[in-house]
């Protein structure tokens, strides 16, 4: 197996099928099942996906035909994309999280003529959107649905997967040899912070370009060995999608498919991932919870862990002491290998994506002996554009260079541009928002930012986004609610002010936070009753104000209201990268943020 193989492959399916011959009988993806792992070899998975994409022509698909895959992550997700692919079809990957309404539009725009489901509770929000476009003409479900009376064909997933190999094998080679980097492999649908979610088309080509350049990162910093990954993120997310499937698939590592949010942390250490690809959100979630049980731990076990953060700290700004050498050699051999051990001991490197990581994030796992890189990019840009690594120097406040498909240029306003293989040739069927990303071959990211003396990107903040308050000074809302959130009695926090004289936030308490303040104080727990006391107020405010002192006068925020409830995917005020959609929480709190400007 070599990197050129992803320069030189002219189709996903053909890389997959190389990778496949090469790896045999060794294990591939792997599930749990009644409470143990079991892996299907590369040979097996092969096997379905040349049976399956011979069956889905027999149904009467054709080339370029879109075909709907809503599931969770498991093995099944995989064949039934790779299989599509070849057949000549294209993906259209689909959120689990999605309501009637979302399918609907989605089958609508896409036109997709066939849908592959996972189960029944998947299939409940999903039939009646079916039902009212009169779109799909089959349906495929992974798992035994109910009979239904319905106008188009059902199959079951264990018919589709059963053939004559050699025959189904041939047919496919065939097909894919007219496969080229240029064709579309799938259509994804971006996570809709700020309204209805676009079709993004990705190209063969598009993710190719984009995996051999990580694959590149990844053999030139830390080698390219028996890598083993934990698939987490939803893989309708392009980010997963490109760097937590296919990456994986082309450096012929053995994947696991995470049971849920609940049993992340034991799943990593019981299948101790070398690569993890995760979102910001998370990261600051696992860094409060390894705060919590070191402060369990006694006096000894918080002074390491403020030593290590003064360590790394110093490192970070070239300010290494003579002392900090053994200090260092004590905590290589008490903290830091504990805290590796709960990500499974063989942690090459913890990847960032989707969303801003706050630096002081970043060097807390850094302090804890964590490679943890930060990449930026866009579902439009196949995603990913850059990514920070040990050889271009680990500034956790940059997303490092641009990877080697990218060229990236900065705007006159400060907005960052991007052309290459990777980027869209435009949104599906929507023209004008095409020409408004899309202008003389670069992608327009409504991403402000700028390139550092090393040439490494940093992120401003979404053009979008950005707060211009009433005397036109713009403020960078993100950076704000990244700072909030790493207090700990703040859960979430968004943060307002567009042409408004000051900055507001909308608060989120920390429920663990708020449970313990509510023993000490000797109320009841109960979220809205402890927000209507003064004295709790008075506590987060003072969190607000802790903040308040690191921020400039404009970014300070003024005043708070609290939320009803969690941000969540499920009340749609969260992505399923978990990004809060803005639009959302504004329609349900902007009366009680506008009246924050009248007290």
């Amino acid at each position: 197996m070599r990197i050129s193989d992803f320069d030189a492959s002219a189709n996903l399916v053909g890389l997959f099928l190389e990778r496949a011959d090469y790896r045999g009988d060794a294990p591939f993806l792997w599930a749990k099942r009644d409470s143990i792992w079991q892996p299907l070899s590369w040979q097996d998975v092969a096997q379905s996906v040349c049976i399956m994409a011979e069956n889905l022509r027999a149904m009467g698909l054709n080339a370029g035909d879109r075909v709907l895959l809503v599931s969770e992550n498991r093995p099944e997700w995989f064949i039934a994309d790779m299989a599509i692919m070849a057949a000549g079809c294209i993906t259209v990957p689909t959120y689990t999280t999605n309501t009637e309404r979302d399918h609907m539009h989605i089958l609508d725009n896409s036109g997709a003529r066939a849908v592959i489901v996972a189960n029944e509770r998947l299939a409940k929000p999903l039939l009646p959107a079916i039902l009212s476009t009169g779109q799909a003409e089959h349906l495929i479900a992974m798992e035994p649905l109910p009979t239904l009376q319905a106008p188009f064909a059902q199959h079951r997933w264990e018919d589709l997967v059963r053939g004559d190999l050699s025959s189904a094998r041939k047919a496919v080679e065939q097909r894919i040899a007219a496969l080229t980097r240029t064709d579309m492999a799938c259509l994804i649908y971006t996570s809709g912070t700020g309204g209805a979610p676009r079709g993004v088309p990705h190209s063969h080509g598009a993710i190719l370009a984009n995996v051999g350049s990580a694959a590149r990162v990844i053999a030139d910093d830390f080698g390219w060995g028996d890598e083993v990954f934990l698939s987490f993120l939803p893989l309708s997310h392009a980010y997963e999608h490109t760097a937590g499937q296919f990456l994986a698939m082309g450096l012929g590592a053995q994947t696991y498919y995470c049971e849920g949010l609940e049993k992340l942390a034991s799943n990593i250490e019981e299948t101790r991932p070398t690569i993890m690809v995760v979102v910001p959100r998370l990261f600051e979630v696992l860094r409060a919870r390894i705060i919590k049980q070191i402060a369990k731990q006694g006096r000894m076990a918080n002074y390491l862990l403020d030593k290590a953060q003064q360590i790394n700290a110093r490192a970070r700004n070239g300010r290494v002491r003579l002392l900090d050498r053994p200090a260092n050699f004590v905590l290589e051999r008490t903290l830091r290998p504990r805290v590796r051990e709960r990500f499974g001991g063989q942690i090459k490197a913890l990847v960032s994506g989707g969303a801003p990581l706050n630096p002081d994030v970043g060097g807390f796992f850094s302090a804890m002996g964590l490679t943890l890189l930060q990449g930026y990019g866009q579902t439009e840009a196949g995603p990913v554009i850059s990514c920070n690594t040990p050889s271009a120097g680990l500034a956790m406040a940059t997303v490092g260079p641009p990877l080697d498909w990218a060229e990236v240029r900065i705007a006159d306003d400060g907005e960052i541009l991007v052309r290459g293989e990777s980027v869209m040739p435009g949104y599906w069927q929507d023209p004008s928002h095409s020409a408004t990303a899309l202008q003389d071959g670069w992608l327009h990211t409504g991403d402000i930012g700028h390139l550092d003396e090393a040439g490494r990107l940093v992120i401003t903040d979404r053009k979008k986004d950005m707060i211009v308050n009433d005397k036109g000074d713009n403020i960078a809302p993100q950076k704000i609610e990244g700072m909030l959130t790493l207090q700990p009695e703040i859960a979430q926090a968004m943060v307002s002010g567009d042409k408004r004289p000051y900055v507001v936030g909308l608060i989120v308490p920390d429920a663990e936070w708020a449970l313990q303040w509510a023993q000490a104080n000797d109320e009841k727990f109960h979220m809205d009753e402890l927000q209507a006391l003064p004295a709790f107020r008075s506590a987060v405010r003072e969190a607000v104000d802790r903040v308040n002192r690191d921020l400039s006068v404009i970014e300070k925020v003024r005043q708070i209201a609290f939320s009803d409830e969690p941000f969540t995917i499920e009340n749609g005020e969260l992505t399923p990268s978990l990004k809060i959609r803005r639009h959302v929480i504004r329609a349900r709190y902007g009366e009680r943020l506008d009246g924050l400007y009248r007290n």
